[in-house]
C-alpha cells in the first residue's frame, strides 16, 4: 500500500468515525474526498465503500440533489469502467428510494442485493439486504412480514455479529410493536437496542433509540416519560446534520404538545446557540456583534433602537452618521441573511422610520441558563 492509499484510508475511516458522531457534514466532506482519491487510483471497491456511506448521509440530511448526482457518478463509472455494484450499494440505494416513498423501486434494489448476496455466500450482504426489506415492508404497513424478516435476522445473530444490523433491526422491531399497540413489549425491544448502543458506543443510532423510547411512550399515553425522551432526543440532534430524524423528532413533539417547540427562534445566552425553526441550528462562529445585536433584539420585541443607541451600546462607540450609518445597514443586512428563513419577506427584524425592531408576533425563546438546548 502506497503513501496516497494509506492517506485516503485515513479520510475514509475519519470520515466513518464523524458519521458514528452524528456530525454528518463533517463526514461528507472527509468521504467525499476520500471517494474521488479512490475514484482516481481506481480501488473501486473502496470507492464504493466511501459512496454508500454518502449515500447514506445525503439521505439523512435530506439533499436529493446529491443522491441523484451520486447515482448519475455511479451509473457513469459502471458504463466507462466495466465493473457492477456490489450487494451493498444496492442495499443503501433502496435505503435513499425508501426515504423518499419510492418503496417498490426500494424492493426492486433489495431483490438485487438479496441476489448478489446469495451468489456470492455472503452472509454479511444477506443480512443488509433482509434488514432492507423488513424496514420497507415496515414502511408500507406490512408489519408481520416486517417481523418475519427481522427473525431471520436473529438466526444470522446466532453465528455472526453486525451491531449496525443488529441495533437497526432491533430499533425496528420496537417501532413496529408500538404501531401494533404492544408498547410494554415495544420499551423492553428499544431498552434492550439501548443496551447494544451502549457496547458499541454509536452516538447516532442511541439518538433514535431515545427518539422511538419517546415515540412509544407518547402512543402509550404516558406523556411524562414521552416528554422526557422526545426532550433529550431533540437535544442531542443537530437538526442542521440529521435533518430527518430532527423533523420526525419536532413532529413527535407537536403531536405531545410541548412548549419547545411552539417557536420561531430560539437563542440560548449561555451557549450562544441560536436555532431557527426551518433553518435549524444558525452558524455564527465569532461574530459577536451580529450575536449581541440579535439579543438584544430578540430580549426586547417589538421595542425600535434607533442608531444611535445601537452604535453605543452595541459597537461600543460614539455614533456618527458617516461612519455609523452604512455599517448598520450592512450589519442589519448580514444578520437577516443569517436567521431569516427568506430573506426578500423578513419575518423577525423590520426597519422603522428612526431604526430596527424585532417583530414582536415572531415566536421567540431567549433561554438565559444553559439547560434548555446547551
Amino acid at each position: 500500500m502506497n503513501k496516497t492509499q494509506t492517506k485516503t484510508d485515513s479520510l475514509f475511516e475519519l470520515g466513518q468515525l464523524y458519521t458514528d458522531r452524528g456530525d454528518f457534514q463533517l463526514a461528507i466532506d472527509k468521504l467525499t474526498t476520500a471517494a474521488q482519491q479512490y475514484k482516481g487510483e481506481k480501488e473501486f471497491a473502496k470507492y464504493l465503500k466511501a459512496t454508500n456511506l454518502l449515500l447514506r448521509l445525503y439521505a439523512e440530511t435530506e439533499n436529493q440533489e446529491q443522491i441523484t448526482a451520486a447515482k448519475e457518478e455511479l451509473q457513469d463509472l459502471v458504463l466507462k469502467e466495466g465493473f457492477e455494484l456490489n450487494s451493498k450499494t444496492y442495499y443503501t440505494l433502496a435505503l435513499c428510494a425508501s426515504y423518499k416513498g419510492q418503496d417498490e423501486t426500494a424492493l426492486d434494489y433489495l431483490q438485487k442485493a438479496l441476489a448478489l448476496g446469495l451468489a456470492h455466500d455472503n452472509k454479511e450482504d444477506i443480512c443488509y439486504a433482509v434488514a432492507g426489506t423488513a424496514l420497507v415492508y415496515a414502511g408500507l404497513g406490512k408489519y408481520e412480514e416486517a417481523l418475519k424478516e427481522i427473525y431471520n435476522l436473529q438466526i444470522f445473530f446466532q453465528v455472526m455479529n453486525i451491531p449496525e444490523i443488529r441495533i437497526s433491526s432491533q430499533i425496528l422491531n420496537g417501532w413496529i410493536l408500538t404501531q401494533l399497540g404492544k408498547y410494554e413489549q415495544a420499551v423492553e425491544v428499544l431498552w434492550q437496542a439501548y443496551d447494544l448502543v451502549r457496547q458499541n458506543k454509536t452516538m447516532t443510532m442511541q439518538f433514535y433509540v431515545l427518539f422511538n423510547l419517546g415515540r412509544a411512550y407518547l402512543r402509550s399515553g404516558d406523556k411524562d416519560m414521552a416528554r422526557i425522551y422526545l426532550s433529550l432526543a431533540a437535544k442531542s440532534v443537530d437538526p442542521q446534520n440529521m435533518k430527518r430524524l430532527a423533523s420526525d423528532i419536532r413532529s413527535e413533539l407537536a403531536d405531545l404538545g410541548d412548549s419547545e417547540t411552539e417557536y420561531d427562534l430560539l437563542f440560548n445566552v449561555e451557549s450562544h446557540t441560536v436555532l431557527e425553526r426551518k433553518i435549524g441550528k444558525v452558524d455564527f462562529k465569532n461574530q459577536f456583534i451580529l450575536l449581541d445585536l440579535l439579543k438584544l433584539f430578540a430580549q426586547n420585541q417589538g421595542k425600535v433602537y434607533s442608531k444611535e443607541y445601537l452604535v453605543e451600546h452595541v459597537w461600543k462607540q460614539n455614533y456618527d452618521p458617516a461612519v455609523h450609518d452604512n455599517k448598520i445597514y450592512v450589519t442589519i443586512k448580514r444578520l437577516r441573511k443569517m436567521i431569516e428563513p427568506d430573506y426578500d419577506k423578513p419575518k423577525y427584524i423590520f426597519r422603522a422610520k428612526n431604526g430596527y425592531f424585532m417583530n414582536k408576533s415572531a415566536r421567540i425563546v431567549v433561554d438565559q441558563g444553559g439547560g434548555k438546548f446547551s
